[in-house]
């Protein structure tokens, strides 16, 4: 991830604060993390990013 990447709260967060975050690095990836612990952070490609959000659309 960049130095700074602007994190965003997903639009179907979870109002007692069970949230995930998304941000673009500057390589392109997308990162995800826990709003609540935001240590860890996965990071995906587009490619990957697109898919995730296909699976979890058909389910």
């Amino acid at each position: 991830m960049n130095n700074h990447p602007r994190w965003r709260k997903s639009s179907r967060s979870n109002p007692d604060g069970h949230c995930v975050e998304v941000a673009l690095a500057i390589n392109g990836a997308i990162g995800l993390r826990d709003s609540k612990a935001p240590g860890p952070i996965v990071e995906l490609t587009r490619t990957e990013w697109a898919s995730l959000l296909t699976a979890l659309k058909n389910t």
